[in-house]
């Protein structure tokens, strides 16, 4: 028991700290746009700001967790992302509000560390099921965070945003006192601090071909989602008239689904097929979804494309999240997740952004299809190619 006390708390620490990001959001895009009379084009430039912090943090603050400990840096970034939240809570404009992205953004980029906590304490035969905990804690998150901030927000913004801030100050307190620093060999003296932007560590990690292939798989997979985290509410609200409620729910069950995978059907799939075959499967799934969305004429159709989604999405991640750390070496695990979280953060930047655009300009079906045929590429390469790149695994 005492073996899963770090793995446990990670997954409790990560969650707490997803719950306060899913509480803003279904309220970001009704502050920006109906409370500060921002543009609606102003909602991508918020979530590409978060993103792109992201972008820059996520391997600085893997190689750092490499050299001084995850622990370390875990409780530093909570506290950061704390700050963000309060920051949101008490300024109403658009400048602050983006201030407070940049630092939430800096706070949230941990999510490497995390994965690399895992890494520590798991064997290379249960990581898969350890990196699922980590999507089963953002299918929490994203279950409970909309619905809680869609109930904070009849108080006010104010309220919401110190809710938020409130789950990452707990999950802060969690960590001080509960989390243990993983046992591993900390080179302090040998190695060199990393830079903000390290060049050479990106380097580094794409230097091996299996590596650089997982991450680029992975950076497909989070841009095709990003598509949609603006235009899936929109499409909703503007092509189908549903409500915000009806929107919520939708989420909903795209986090349900999302846990049911990674939580426990990952692990039976995982004994049948091996895991060339299930990024096919997973990906032929994210490819009927993500084409079947602007086409469900009803609210059973899209509850049915967003749950193959849901799907497809939860298989793909643990398994290429696994295969990340399978590839890497021990003593560079922070580095090498870290990169890959600063990849998707990049995904998650260009997504909003192309999403909003094309929506706008080439129609509502665009960013949907988008995402459904870089997957289908992808299927394609996982059928023809993929083996040979990660054979030795």
């Amino acid at each position: 028991m005492k073996k899963n006390i770090p793995l446990l708390m990670i997954f409790f620490v990560v969650f707490i700290d997803l719950l306060g990001f899913g509480i803003l959001m279904p309220i970001l895009p009704t502050y920006a746009v109906g409370y500060l009379k921002t543009s609606e084009s102003s909602i991508g430039i918020i979530i590409a700001t978060y993103s792109f912090v992201q972008f820059l943090f996520n391997p600085f603050f893997g190689s750092m967790s490499d050299k001084y400990g995850r622990r370390k840096i875990i409780l530093f970034t909570l506290f950061i992302n704390a700050m963000g939240y309060v920051i949101f809570a008490l300024f109403e404009n658009f400048p602050m509000l983006l201030v407070s992205r940049v630092i939430a953004g800096i706070g949230g980029s941990s999510l490497g560390v995390a994965q690399a906590y895992i890494s520590d304490v798991t064997t290379k035969e249960n990581r898969a099921k350890g990196m699922g905990m980590i999507g089963v804690a953002f299918g929490l998150g994203f279950v409970f965070g909309p619905v809680l901030g869609g109930i904070l927000s009849k108080w006010g913004y104010m309220v919401v945003g110190l809710g938020s801030a409130s789950f990452s100050l707990l999950a802060l307190c969690m960590s001080f006192f509960f989390l243990p620093e993983t046992e591993r060999t900390l080179d302090t003296e040998n190695k060199p601090a990393r830079k903000l932007f390290d060049i050479k560590a990106f380097k580094k990690v794409f230097a091996t071909p299996a590596v650089a292939v997982v991450i680029i798989m992975f950076f497909v997979i989070t841009f095709s989602m990003a598509n949609i985290y603006g235009t899936y509410a929109l499409l909703g609200k503007k092509v189908y008239h549903f409500t915000d409620r009806t929107n919520g729910y939708l989420f909903g069950v795209m986090g349900l689904v999302g846990i049911i995978i990674q939580g426990g059907a990952i692990r039976l799939l995982s004994k049948k097929f091996n895991d060339t075959q299930l990024i096919s499967m997973g990906a032929v799934c994210m490819v009927i979804g993500l084409s079947s969305l602007p086409y469900g004429g009803n609210f059973v159709g899209i509850l049915l494309a967003t749950a193959v989604l849901a799907c497809g999405s939860g298989i793909l991640t643990p398994i290429l999240l696994s295969l990340v750390s399978k590839i890497a070496p021990d003593a560079e695990q922070g580095m090498v997740l870290g990169t890959n979280q600063s990849m998707s953060s990049f995904a998650r930047m260009l997504g909003p952004l192309w999403g909003g655009f094309s929506f706008q300009f080439i129609g509502y079906q665009a960013p949907f299809l988008t995402g459904g045929i870089m997957i289908f590429f992808l299927f394609l390469f996982s059928v023809l190619y993929l083996h040979k790149h990660i054979q030795h695994v």
